[in-house]
């Protein structure tokens, strides 16, 4: 397809694709002579991918070009591929070792992953971004006067596994690992919101069915 059809296809404007392309988020196109391109399915999935991270992720332009590059990193394994994606997401800010609710959210968060069984979350706690993230959100609880032991969050834990493996299965409908990827990266940044919405709506749903609406 030509760049117009791409453009009707995406609902992405022609301006906004070429700047995609000049900065790297999407490839070029397959150049049929001097002024035109051809462009396939490939890049209207990865066009799909851009808008989550940047219109809906709201993840600055270079973030989200490290982001790509690791999907696109043919030499790494899946697992890795994906992770190291996931890991250059934007995090939440570093955690303060200063902080005695830092030092006691780290002790909690380490007994959550031996309960939970999570070797390769442990493994990787020291190079982890998202670990430091939980360790930040751990020790804000903790602060103000909630606090929530890996007993508490296990069974939490063990909820987002299920999501993880449903997430996973879905994913592997797709054909290629660049596919399986760069729909995992696309989940992770779409579908939080649903997660949210879906807990405060289940909250509301339980709390009617156990003391009514009055």
């Amino acid at each position: 397809m030509r760049l117009a059809d791409l453009s009707k296809r995406s609902g992405v404007s022609t301006a906004t694709i070429k700047y995609y392309l000049r900065e790297g988020l999407l490839p070029p196109g397959r150049q049929v002579n001097a002024t035109t391109a051809e462009y396939d399915e490939g890049h209207l999935r990865r066009l799909r991918l851009v808008r989550a991270l940047i219109q809906v992720g709201k993840v600055p332009v270079a973030t989200a070009r490290e982001v790509l590059g690791h999907v696109d990193d043919e030499s790494l394994g899946r697992t890795i591929r994906l992770g190291a994606a996931l890991w250059a997401l934007p995090q939440d800010a570093e955690p303060d070792e200063a902080d005695p609710a830092v030092a006691a959210a780290r002790t909690e968060v380490g007994r959550l992953l031996e309960l939970l069984g999570w070797e390769t979350a442990r493994e990787m706690a020291p190079l982890s971004p998202v670990h430091r993230s939980l360790v930040v959100a751990v020790a804000a609880l903790r602060r103000l006067d909630y606090p929530w032991d890996a007993e508490l969050m296990a069974p939490y834990g063990a909820l987002m596994m299920e999501v993880a493996r449903r997430e996973l299965d879905f994913m592997e409908t797709h054909a290629s690992d660049a596919e399986q990827v760069e729909m995992a990266v696309a989940s992770a940044v779409l579908f939080q919101p649903v997660l949210r919405a879906l807990h405060r709506l289940a909250q509301e749903e339980e709390s009617a069915r156990r003391y009514g609406i009055e």
